[in-house]
């Protein structure tokens, strides 16, 4: 499998945690956000949204990263990166989709270049709409999970929902976020952040 990325991208950084937690070997073929690379013809023939990632796979390109998490879990179920009941799996996605798609669409670079770019928003502004909305997440994220003593969002093993916080927290912090008043979120880190999938993940370890 190819796996194509940008070692900041949210989404990205997901889908590495994902393929690493399974074990699964892929090659990375980066794509520079920066320089407008996932706009090109040569990578919008490949994945027409421009976006990643984009996960191509023997029966052809796969983008979205929720999706291609799902795919990779019906094709490669063991280890399982969901709960096995069917409750804790509606919640395990309900957590997942609070952050792919309640927080990180709104803070998406493209978002902010446009509020720039149509809007004349400044940098200042800027930064305001993006704490803005992540402290609405957070605050959603630490009451849905701060009565629960499992070392992970949905248990004692990472799912989906684990898979998709890391990066999100990342970037708070990237962009100036006081992360300090979830202290739920921040012990579920830790505890991530002891395993190798998601360390060998992280933006910092890739080249």
């Amino acid at each position: 499998m190819k796996l194509y990325d940008y070692y900041r991208s949210s989404a990205s950084y997901r889908v590495r945690i994902a393929l690493n937690l399974k074990g699964l070997n892929y090659e990375q073929c980066p794509v520079s956000l920066l320089d407008n690379e996932q706009c090109s013809a040569s990578y919008t023939t490949l994945n027409p949204s421009a976006l990643v990632p984009g996960l191509d796979t023997d029966r052809g390109m796969l983008g979205q990263s929720i999706a291609i998490m799902e795919y990779l879990e019906d094709c490669y179920p063991e280890p399982s990166i969901f709960p096995s009941s069917r409750w804790e799996k509606a919640k395990c996605r309900e957590i997942s989709l609070s952050i792919a798609c309640d927080i990180h669409p709104l803070n998406n670079l493209r978002v902010l270049n446009y509020l720039h770019s149509e809007f004349g928003v400044n940098q200042n502004e800027k930064m305001i709409w993006y704490h803005h909305w992540l402290s609405r997440g957070f605050q959603t994220l630490e009451a849905l999970l701060s009565s629960d003593t499992h070392h992970f969002c949905c248990g004692d093993t990472p799912t989906m929902a684990d898979i998709c916080l890391l990066p999100q927290i990342y970037n708070a912090r990237r962009f100036g976020f006081d992360v300090g008043p979830y202290p739920t979120l921040l012990r579920i880190e830790q505890h991530c952040l002891h395993l190798e999938a998601f360390v060998h993940a992280h933006p910092d370890a890739q080249t």
